[in-house]
């Protein structure tokens, strides 16, 4: 194992091979297996191009012939930050192949993020698209070189001063392949974690893993050689890269679409110009696809599974999906880049599949729901949830105190995902532990509140979260997004809660009406954010009315 990383133990990893959940092929061995299968047949598709597995291997090889020129062999690492394109699958592959470690980052990512992965993961390449949205990506990675030795090239979706351009290797000469170079049990690739503070993690997947992670999540998604999979979600992520994603695809012969956008509107043109079948994506997207107008929606009937995972799909909107696309099977995931992923199955009942995140993918993983004192809750109770598993990651790339915290002694790693175990034997997420809001010594789950407050018609989204109070430590403030311009009070909110039976001290007690809320890459509501400006607006509030005659009385007479 490369240094830094945690191996599995030698016994689970003999058993995971005898029992055939690990192969000895790498990644790319597996997809070049699947285009001799389906030489013929459509791998990847984005707005410019259209590669057959047959032209998706010969690219890959001369891709992989192009690295092996510019010194990038076996265990050196790239920094991977490409937008959605065919591009980015074959460069993925080519350093499969040879062995070399990509590391996945986002389009989003600046010169803070960028430097510090290049740095930490010693990069000796970055690959960019020279301009995306506006900014400068190639001036961008050229300061980085100069800055950091260790970084010798820059690869470039197309010609940039400075940078080695994929485009223009199209055609190149094909060396002998390299694929043998590579080491199926060794580490693939480096995901990042999504943590909201500080700088990602880096997490080490193996190919042999991570293989089996694909393999198994494409099952249960129902994907198929006539599967077309729409990879709007920047492609870096684990969701869209391997949950089935991109990976999962083109081990089965599927088609791999690409989008640069979560635009509704332009999804759904997409989803009908390409004939979509499944769709993974985050509430917010899914959200969005509710709001186009009936005929759009009528134009979907090629789209049979709408996987939604990144955060916990809340009951009204599944119900409203089902009933807006009556032809679609919604599926529910709960996923991390670390490892465990839990789906709602095809066939589970659509009363399971609308108030469940699933249940693990592999029979060979292994959960525990426990409580402060890590001992197992009962049935039904609400725990944090530990998992273990043959694609479960077992440490972080070199970050010894960060493992002593996230992993047990036993190897299980704790998620920070609260959840509950349903009678189905699916589970239900209840929030994060640090999404508990204790009001004076009484917690408050700002996710079941959120479900609460989204269940009514004028609003589109919510966002609970904790915002300082002197005395009970704690309060809720809730930041909404309401629909059509409508109105929203604290008193017809307390009315509203008042009238679900939700207990008074669970209320919030400020609302904040936003327009927008900050959302990541993948949809995910930006709590930390929301947080950061409650404190700053209270503190601001409270400099406001110290300043005034009766401010400076109050305090004065405390």
């Amino acid at each position: 194992m490369l240094e830094g990383c945690t191996p599995f133990p030698d016994d689970l990893a003999a058993q995971y091979v005898r029992d055939g959940l690990w192969r000895a092929e790498t990644i790319a061995q597996a997809i070049f297996d699947s285009a001799r299968q389906h030489p013929e047949a459509i791998a990847a598709i984005d707005s410019t191009r259209t590669l057959t597995y047959s032209e998706l291997r010969g690219e890959t090889d001369r891709v992989a012939a192009l690295l092996s020129r510019c010194g990038i062999s076996r265990g050196d690492r790239i920094v991977i930050q490409l937008p959605n394109c065919v591009e980015f699958a074959t460069l993925t592959l080519a350093c499969f192949e040879v062995g070399a470690i990509p590391v996945m980052a986002l389009p989003a990512f600046r010169r803070a993020e960028l430097e510090y992965l290049l740095s930490f993961s010693e990069a000796k390449a970055i690959a960019i698209a020279p301009r995306y949205r506006d900014f400068d990506y190639a001036a961008l990675a050229r300061d980085l070189r100069d800055a950091l030795p260790g970084v010798e090239s820059i690869f470039s979706t197309a010609p940039a001063d400075g940078c080695i351009s994929l485009d223009e290797n199209r055609s190149a000469p094909v060396a002998a392949s390299a694929i043998a170079a590579a080491d199926p049990f060794e580490v693939a690739l480096f995901l990042l974690s999504g943590g909201t503070t500080g700088m990602p993690k880096l997490i080490p997947r193996t190919h042999a893993d991570y293989l089996y992670n694909a393999r198994e999540a494409a099952k249960v998604s129902g994907l198929s050689a006539r599967s077309r999979l729409l990879i709007a979600l920047p492609a870096e992520h684990n969701f869209p890269l391997a949950c089935p994603g991109m990976i999962g695809a083109l081990l089965i012969g599927a088609t791999a679409v690409f989008s640069q956008s979560t635009n509704a509107a332009e999804l759904a043109e997409t989803i009908r110009r390409e004939r979509i079948t499944h769709l993974p994506c985050v509430p917010a997207v899914a959200i969005s696809l509710l709001d186009l107008p009936e005929s759009a929606r009528a134009e979907l009937k090629s789209l049979r599974v709408i996987t939604v995972g990144g955060q916990r799909l809340q009951e009204p909107t599944a119900r409203n999906l089902k009933r807006a696309f009556p032809h679609l099977v919604v599926q529910q995931v709960l996923g991390m880049a670390e490892g465990l992923l839990c789906y709602t199955r095809l066939d589970d009942p659509d009363e399971i599949t609308f108030i469940t995140q699933g249940r693990p993918l592999s029979s060979a993983d292994e959960i525990r729901i426990v409580n402060a004192e890590a001992r197992d809750v009962a049935p039904g109770e609400i725990g944090e949830l530990w998992c273990r598993g043959p694609y479960t990651i077992r440490g972080y790339y070199r970050a010894a105190e960060r493992n002593r915290e996230a992993f047990s002694s036993e190897g299980f790693y704790r998620t920070g995902d609260l959840v509950r175990m349903h009678p189905s034997g699916n589970l239900v997420v209840e929030g994060r532990i640090k999404d508990l809001i204790n009001r004076g010594g009484e917690k408050i789950n700002a996710e079941e509140i959120e479900e609460h407050l989204l269940a009514h018609p004028g609003i589109d989204l919510a966002a609970v979260v904790a915002m300082p109070d002197p005395v009970l430590g704690e309060r809720a403030c809730v930041y909404l997004t309401l629909r059509d311009g409508r109105e929203f009070t604290l008193a017809a909110m307390r009315e509203f809660l008042a009238g679900r039976g939700v207990a008074r001290f669970k209320w919030p007690e400020r609302i904040e009406i936003v327009s927008i809320l900050p959302l990541t890459n993948v949809g995910k509501i930006k709590k930390t954010e929301l947080r950061r400006d409650i404190e700053q607006k209270l503190a601001r509030e409270k400099a406001e009315a110290a300043d005034s005659p009766i401010g400076r009385t109050a305090l004065a007479n405390r």
